[in-house]
């Protein structure tokens, strides 16, 4: 099986859901470091989907900007985000079981 993580390699939960990735016996790991090439609009849109997430359950609301949009709309959230994908909350991955975000980072072991 393959699991692809949109990865912050600064990002402690990031690091921590990529080592149980890692550690999985047979599971075919792709590293995405969505700061450098994030996903387009209708991936992110997908993931969420996928993941039973609205864009507002995947923002990163830590970041100064995303107070800046905390009365938008979903699609204003994706628009945001990926104008600046540092707004992504992560580490995303996704299997053919689905897709989790890894907060905290055992809950990706549902999807392995």
């Amino acid at each position: 099986m393959k699991a692809t993580i949109w990865h912050n390699s600064r990002c402690s939960k990031s690091r921590e859901t990529l080592a149980i990735l890692n550690a999985t016996a047979g599971l075919e790991v792709e590293v995405i470091d969505y700061l450098k090439h994030p996903p387009t609009r209708a991936k992110l849109a997908a993931l969420y989907t996928r993941a039973d997430m609205t864009p507002r359950d995947g923002l990163r609301k830590a970041e100064d900007k995303a107070k800046t949009i905390s009365g938008a709309d979903d699609d204003a959230v994706l628009d945001a985000m990926i104008a600046d994908p540092i707004l992504i909350e992560r580490p995303l991955v996704e299997t053919e079981k689905g897709v989790r975000l890894g907060r905290p980072p055992e809950l990706v072991r549902a999807i392995l």
